[in-house]
């Protein structure tokens, strides 16, 4: 069968060979070598030649997979800069009081996961211990992204520290009562602590990603000095099979972004079984990040396989272990020597002959416990590599044994993550491995005990000592005090005042407009952090490039093709424009990298992103809430809003749904403006809320999103009255009434309340028009910004009046006293305007987009779906009709006239 990744004739054929007489000499070496010490030898010289033209610069495609053993050698690990002993007490607490959390939060059925810190354990005590730096020296410290499973490990050596206390232990996943602690990193949660929320699969790493390239961007722009930090990414091995995991890798290589690092814990184990049972993944995952440009450090075996190593005068045992696969590898973590002796070292002669040489012990040593990433020296040495090497990120592949030091019981089992709890015999069995003081007497009904060293033991002196060293508690999240950031000039939002004229322009244009004004406020100006998926030159952004720049690490090191026109492509090192090309999930973690900025480094930005409204929350509303449990604040823009306002582009693209998804997000403030002075006065409101001066018991920790439409249309001017810029934040204002748009309905003619959303307000206005002129009804016109906003203050009044308040919610305020039933249109599906139909105190209906999108013009798909104007004139009449204030032939004369 022929070899998929052998170089085929075909392709031979396209390099001429210049000296073939040298050539077949090489061949005729290698043949040798094949004869004389077979074909393993053969395959030895290859790799090690391979591997020297690499490092030597020599124009080669890369080794994509080395053999399984460790990529730093004994002999050259560097020496621990610690007390090993010292370090191993530590851990051992840590250990111990993870795994009592744990086991005393089962008592209460609110579970949590204990095999997975006891894997990873040295692969965090080692960063804490030598390298991760703190929040209180010099910059911004580091950023760690700590894996969601192993947060009992983090708040056990909280606890050591004095950071927690047994109160707060003892309410792990219980926090209603005020002082538990969240199940997973939460910073929304634990502010204090927790940074990164991490623990919906592949999001952590993809945000690393983007937290290590927004620090470069900070300093490229002049904004702060970032060259103190390094981001520290902790995954699992199963946790990579999810896209967003390796969606960025090519980024971070090709940026040369070597302030990152990876690392993963490779305990060959998911949630169920093994990650990859008849292959190994740590050999795929090496291959993909080689491939994409990394760094690889592989930890894989402890010291005690340095015995093994040392007699594998062949190559059987590294063969070996690049052929057993992992189910294998972890059967072995639990069955006898003999079993190893027969299965393992039986596969060929010479391994027979090395196991004996080996004791029962030295065996079970090997193959129970012995892995690199459970040795501080070996975990130590990785670090040092990752830091030491430049223009690459580095990932560090630690194999491990999940559940380690929790005993047999708990070891390599396909079944420990949902193991939440040991017995009081496993906890005494763990207590002697671990050597810990803790009697007999001190286990209370069964239940483990905490244990401390005391706040005055060398352990806990000695770690505080470390981390004074690196700059403090880690992991911590502090917010520096912030100067508010002025306001922009007010001309840049009083622009839109005066309306259009009869000029056509899309309130996505005028949003556009109006950051192109606010980046130039010589105060907040630079603060902005414009972000777009590819997506530019269809949102009109494309003025913005000349001014701006698109960030690049390289600048620009061609003639861009349209050099010589007007608002040519420029890229520079300190841009300002994050293009990111065609990825909504990597404009997401720029947006959020950007959005908590003011946290993570003590600099407000102000990011916005603006994408197709369809591959927004559709796409990437997990991200969203990691957003909003990360606090962040921006604005998030959905252009191209609604079903029918994008012609031609189908289903796919037609958005009737994103205000619906948005509203499941406390953090999400959505809005759908009608108009460009609606634009402005949410986004002035938003930049006070976010980024100014917060009123009392106001929240700063919210985003802002907004539905702009490309439908361009004379946009009018601002409506007079005092209560229009309350209304446009708050949700809800009068917008024209018959009299004030001109028509002259008779005096007792009857009325209708027509609430229009977006560009619906467009079609409510002409059927404002068309029941005047065509049926004698006075309609009345309101521009309905956000549902979602009115339905939160109706429910924030109905929690007041439980609590004994008189509250009013805004929505019946704003309609008290109007005179007729209440039809609410919209672009989007009928549940968005429906979210307030419980506090209308008139007559309600609703008409929207529901279903699915289709192509064909927007009058079509108007029609198609019953919002036109001609169809909310007939449901108008209809409401009315049930009423008794029309005749019912009415509306049968207006559906036949308008040929519904």
């Amino acid at each position: 069968m022929t070899d998929p990744h052998a170089i085929q004739p075909s392709a031979l054929d396209q390099i001429p060979d210049r000296d073939p007489e040298e050539t077949a000499e090489w061949r005729a070496s290698l043949d040798a070598v094949a004869r004389a010490g077979g074909p393993e030898r053969a395959a030895f010289l290859m790799r090690r030649t391979l591997e020297h033209a690499e490092g030597a610069g020599v124009g080669l495609p890369k080794l994509l997979e080395t053999d399984y053993v460790n990529t730093i050698p004994t002999a050259a690990e560097p020496p621990l800069d610690g007390d090993e002993e010292m370090e191993r007490r530590i851990t051992a607490w840590n250990r111990w009081n993870a795994a009592a959390m744990v086991s005393r939060a089962a008592a209460h059925g609110v579970g949590g996961h204990i095999a997975t810190f006891a894997s990873a354990a040295w692969l965090y005590e080692t960063g804490f211990n030598h390298f991760f730096h703190g929040k209180e020296g010099d910059g911004s410290g580091d950023q760690l992204f700590i894996q969601g499973h192993a947060s009992p490990g983090v708040y056990a050596r909280a606890f050591l520290d004095g950071r927690l206390d047994e109160g707060h232990l003892d309410n792990f996943r219980r926090e209603s009562g005020g002082r538990g602690l969240p199940s997973y990193p939460h910073p929304r949660r634990l502010p204090w602590l927790w940074e990164f929320p991490t623990v919906s699969m592949g999001l952590g790493p993809l945000s690393a990603i983007y937290q290590a390239r927004f620090n470069r961007y900070l300093a490229h722009r002049g904004i702060k000095d970032t060259s103190g930090s390094r981001v520290w990414a902790f995954l699992g091995d199963g946790e990579m099979d999810e896209p967003e995991s390796t969606a960025a890798l090519a980024l971070a290589a090709r940026e040369e972004l070597d302030n990152l690092t990876f690392v993963v814990n490779c305990n060959l184990q998911r949630l169920d079984g093994p990650v990859r049972a008849n292959f190994k993944i740590v050999q795929e995952l090496e291959a993909q990040f080689r491939g994409a440009g990394w760094n690889v450090v592989k930890t894989l075996w402890g010291t005690a396989w340095d015995e093994l190593f040392r007699l594998d005068t062949t190559g059987a045992l590294v063969r070996r272990l690049r052929r057993v696969p992992d189910a294998q590898i972890q059967t072995y973590q639990t069955r006898d020597a003999a079993y190893i002796r027969r299965d393992f070292f039986g596969a060929e002669p010479a391994l027979v002959e090395m196991a004996g040489l080996l004791s029962d012990d030295k065996i079970l040593e090997c193959f129970h416990t012995s892995r690199g990433g459970h040795e501080v020296r070996k975990v130590y040495a990785a670090y040092r590599a990752a830091l030491a090497h430049r223009g690459a990120p580095t990932v560090i592949l630690a194999q491990t044994v999940k559940g380690h030091t929790l005993g047999q019981g708990f070891a390599s089992k396909n079944a420990n993550h949902q193991m939440k709890k040991l017995t009081a015999d496993e906890f005494k069995v763990m207590r002697d491995l671990l050597d810990l003081p803790i009697r007999d007497a001190d286990f209370v009904d069964g239940q483990a005990p905490y244990g401390h060293p005391g706040a005055d033991s060398p352990e806990v002196r000695y770690l505080r000592e470390r981390r004074a060293a690196l700059g403090g508690p880690a992991p911590a999240r502090r917010v520096h005090p912030v100067a508010p950031l002025p306001s922009p000039a007010e001309k840049a939002f009083t622009a839109f005042d005066r309306g259009s004229g009869s000029q056509n322009v899309a309130t996505t244009m005028a949003f556009v407009r109006l950051v192109k004004d606010l980046v130039r406020d010589r105060e907040t100006g630079g603060r902005w952090v414009p972000i777009v998926p590819d997506e530019a030159r269809t949102f009109g952004m494309e003025s913005l490039f000349p001014s701006l720049g698109i960030y690049s690490p390289k600048g620009q090191t061609y003639e861009p093709v349209d050099r010589d026109q007007l608002m040519y492509y420029k890229e520079a090192a300190d841009g300002q424009i994050l293009n990111e090309g065609i990825t909504e999930a990597g404009s997401m973690a720029d947006f959020i990298a950007a959005a908590t900025s003011y946290a993570t480094h003590g600099e407000t930005m102000i990011p916005f992103y603006i994408f197709y409204s369809m591959f927004g929350w559709q796409r990437t509303a997990d991200q969203m809430w990691q957003l909003g449990d990360q606090l962040g604040r921006g604005f998030l823009v959905g252009a191209t809003a609604g079903r029918t306002t994008l012609t031609g582009e189908g289903l796919q693209h037609a958005d009737g749904h994103s205000p619906v998804i948005a509203a499941t997000n406390p953090a999400a403030l959505s809005y759908d403006p009608a108009f460009a002075y609606e634009v402005a006065v949410i986004v002035r409101e938003g930049l006070r809320r976010m980024f100014g001066e917060p009123r009392p018991g106001e929240d700063q920790d919210v985003f802002y999103y907004l539905t702009v439409y490309n439908e361009p249309l004379p946009q009018p001017a601002k409506p007079s009255g005092a209560d229009v810029d309350e209304g446009i934040v708050k949700g809800l204002y009068r917008f024209a009434t018959a009299e004030s748009a001109g028509l002259t309905p008779p005096a007792d003619a009857p009325r209708v309340q027509l609430v229009g959303a977006g560009t619906a307000v467009h079609w409510v206005s002409r059927a404002q028009s068309l029941l005047a002129e065509e049926w004698g009804v006075a309609a009345d016109v309101w521009s309905a910004t956000s549902f979602t906003e009115l339905r939160r203050d109706a429910m924030e009044a109905d929690a007041a009046l439980l609590r004994g308040e008189d509250r009013v919610p805004y929505v019946r305020r704003a309609l008290r006293g109007v005179e007729g039933p209440v039809l609410a249109v919209s672009d989007y599906m009928r549940q968005v305007p429906d979210q307030i139909a419980q506090w209308v105190e008139q007559d309600w209906m609703s008409l929207g987009a529901d279903g699915f999108g289709l192509s064909d013009t927007r009058r079509g798909a108007r029609r198609h779906f019953g919002v036109d104007a001609e169809s909310v004139v007939v449901a108008a009449l209809a409401q009315l009709a049930r009423r008794g204030e029309v005749k019912a032939t009415t509306v049968t004369e207006a559906r036949e006239r308008y040929g519904l």
